[in-house]
């Protein structure tokens, strides 16, 4: 029996590492994402160009992934067309791409019950001095309402998606 509990420990290991390790698709240097679509529901963001998917993103979402957010700290993902509203090199989360979020719809539904809408939500990569947790962020949804890849990927996103592009994150 230990030798068994053993062999699947070793395995494990091995299975992680061949995860954390295994190299994924990179887009090329040259691509520029023109839409970009979130999949709330099977955690992977798509990235287009001239309506032709380029990319699938698997991604970490907020505590509470199910619903759209409504107010500020309720720790969802929006859930709506916005489009990217800003690039940031130096945040706290390597680098990102802002969200316009709240649009309007959001904002009335917030003004209805009292509170704030929130706002600040990004795709952005990992904490800055975090990014060796790489692919394994994604095992588990973490953010406060953003929406997250690892380094390489928010990297690739960075270069790839101009401010004004859309985004439509889906339940």
């Amino acid at each position: 029996m230990k030798k068994m509990i053993g062999f699947m420990v070793i395995l494990l290991f091995f299975g992680m590492l061949a995860y954390y390790f295994y190299p994924e698709e990179k887009l090329a240097a040259d691509v520029q994402i023109d839409s970009l679509v979130v999949l709330k529901s099977k955690r992977v963001l798509l990235a287009y160009s001239n309506s032709k998917l380029l990319k699938s993103y698997n991604i970490a979402l907020s505590r509470q992934p199910l619903g759209a957010k409504e107010i500020e700290g309720d720790q969802k993902t929006p859930e709506g067309r916005y489009f990217i509203n800003d690039k940031n090199p130096n945040s706290a989360y390597h680098k990102n791409l802002g969200i316009s979020y709240p649009n309007k719809a959001d904002a009335e539904r917030a003004k209805r019950l009292g509170k704030p809408a929130g706002g600040a939500i990004k795709i952005h990569g990992l904490r800055n001095k975090m990014g060796f947790i790489g692919k394994f962020h994604r095992l588990t949804n973490w953010t406060l309402g953003c929406i997250a890849v690892t380094n390489p990927e928010i990297d690739e996103l960075y270069r790839a998606v101009k401010v004004g592009t859309p985004i439509q994150i889906k339940p």
